[in-house]
């Protein structure tokens, strides 16, 4: 961290223990992301309700190069759970902000449009053929939102292509007014 570790108090007495267990989570967070500018952990003894005992809020800010992260909310009735709840949190987001800053996000697979053309094996699988010719099987277990028995043939159907050691299949299929082409 470049500049010195910020942890403050809110509505409670300063305790070297809990003090000690917040620097020593966030000492951690520089394995994920060697770049972190500064952190800011704030501990709040919340306000006391009638019917429940006290209650902690913990938040931690992390500042790197690209952007803040936040973690708030993070309530217990033990500080010690708060705080390492609201630091698994920040390590999640650290780990996701490098990923971005590396470019390996999750792409999630673009869905393709068809139709379905034929059915096979009896009945147990069928085949959508998209505009531009490509066949991808599918089973019941990849029809997503009716059962497989209600698609007919000619249904237009959404679909997310994938390669099986069949071929082409096609998953999480889903009848409905889908654009084709």
């Amino acid at each position: 961290m470049k500049q010195p570790l910020e942890i403050r108090f809110i509505g409670m007495e300063l305790s070297d223990a809990v003090e000690a267990a917040a620097r020593l989570k966030a000492g951690k967070l520089d394995r994920f992301r060697p770049d972190i500018m500064a952190c800011r952990v704030t501990i709040e003894l919340a306000t006391r309700h009638q019917q429940q005992g006290r209650s902690f809020a913990v938040r931690v800010d992390v500042t790197v190069p690209d952007h803040e992260l936040s973690v708030h909310r993070v309530h217990d009735e033990d500080v010690y759970v708060a705080l390492r709840e609201a630091f698994d949190d920040m390590r999640r987001q650290l780990e996701d902000s490098v990923r971005r800053v590396r470019g390996q996000e999750k792409l999630h697979a673009v869905p393709l449009h068809g139709e379905v053309v034929r059915f096979a094996d009896e009945g147990r699988c069928g085949f959508v053929r998209t505009p531009d010719g490509d066949e991808y099987w599918f089973g019941p277990d990849n029809v997503a939102g009716v059962p497989f028995e209600h698609l007919e043939l000619g249904a237009q159907v959404q679909f997310i292509p994938d390669l099986a050691g069949e071929g082409r299949q096609a998953k999480r299929v889903s009848i409905g007014k889908h654009r084709v082409g």
